[in-house]
């Protein structure tokens, strides 16, 4: 089965960005979607531009190959997220000509749905204590088992010179424990800190929400340092969980030597696509080491983190972009469904999904 086009769809989503799909037309009148969404980047549409003429002819059962010739570690991550998309793609051709879901083609499934935690940060535009739990309080009761927020978004290196816990700080501690007495203790609870604090300053932060168990503490300092990262992780109680930045298996594979972190958050838009995502999945593995990807995505990507995470032994919980847009199911045929924080798998073939395109 030959390429014969690529092209892309932009669908206008709200101001973090837009979501980016493509699709891979193959001779025989099928055709393959992806996800190679990347915020307000125009450049991602114009790079699958660049690399279509090259792709024409091309077998599209030849993913290794695919990646091995166009995934270069030296680009940046709108290049990546490029082939990315490509590459899911490809898979949901080569899953629909097999008649077989892509789980299948990657081992077969360890479980039958995928846990799902409700990002509530970009939904909650009330920044109050009030606001972040009203917010998750709302996620918990669509069926949500776990929430994660990003409290510390105000604090800002000027607080983080200060060396102790200043009023941008205990706000952001103040939205935490509001939002663990709003949805109580049996509710998993995460703590994104976008890499907002030094070192010193994140472990006294740590030790003011020890009383909370926290399912994890997500970047709490920049990935710059990765002895400054396993000292974190020495110091505090409470699982840390890092990576979203990070795109290739040689800066994954130096993470896990630290041992840094209790889970890492590789994003299948941006590391090369569902085969890399579950190489880096049986790395960690090797290091002991959990699996939840990063997917503040379009239902495209989740769906290809859905495929891919259902056959990883070491998974843990996926990331869904809750309450972005209220049409978000539409873009799907089936429209994508989740119940009681699960996606539950489809045997459809590919990807298991058609995408339904939205006028923008």
């Amino acid at each position: 089965m030959k390429i014969k086009a690529i092209e892309t769809h932009t669908v206008d989503v709200n101001h973090r960005g837009d979501w980016v799909f493509v699709k891979v037309h193959a001779e025989d009148g099928a055709t393959g979607i992806g996800e190679a969404s990347q915020g307000q980047d125009g450049r991602v549409a114009q790079i699958i531009e660049g690399l279509s003429s090259g792709l024409i002819g091309r077998d599209v059962f030849q993913i290794e190959d695919f990646h091995r010739r166009l995934y270069n570690e030296a680009e940046g991550r709108p290049y990546h997220t490029a082939v990315s998309g490509i590459e899911h793609a490809l898979w949901d051709l080569v899953g629909k000509a097999l008649n077989a879901p892509i789980y299948q083609l990657l081992g077969g499934k360890c479980r039958e749905k995928i846990r799902l935690y409700a990002n509530i940060n970009r939904a909650t535009v009330d920044r109050t204590p009030e606001g972040f739990a009203q917010n998750a309080k709302k996620a918990v009761e669509e069926g949500f088992t776990a929430v994660k927020c990003a409290p510390f978004d105000d604090v800002s290196t000027r607080d983080i010179a200060h060396g102790t816990l200043t009023p941008a700080i205990r706000t952001g501690v103040e939205r935490i424990r509001r939002i663990r007495e709003t949805i109580g203790p049996d509710i998993d609870l995460m703590v994104d800190c976008h890499s907002r604090f030094n070192p010193g300053l994140i472990v006294q932060t740590a030790k003011a929400l020890d009383d909370l168990h926290l399912f994890w503490l997500e970047d709490p300092i920049p990935m710059t340092n990765l002895d400054a990262l396993a000292h974190v992780s020495q110091s505090t109680s409470m699982p840390i969980a890092t990576g979203e930045q990070l795109r290739t298996k040689s800066a994954f594979h130096r993470l896990l030597e630290k041992r840094a972190a209790d889970y890492i958050l590789p994003d299948v838009k941006h590391v090369g696509g569902i085969l890399e995502l579950k190489k880096i999945a049986a790395m960690a593995e090797a290091a002991d080491v959990m699996m939840t990807p990063h997917n503040p995505s379009g239902p495209v990507a989740a769906a290809a983190s859905v495929q891919c995470m259902a056959t990883v032994p070491n998974f843990a919980i996926l990331e869904l972009a809750w309450g972005e847009v209220e049409w978000r199911a539409e873009l799907l045929n089936p429209p994508e469904h989740v119940v009681a924080g699960y996606i539950e798998l489809s045997d459809r073939p590919g990807l298991g999904i058609d995408l339904v395109m939205r006028e923008t």
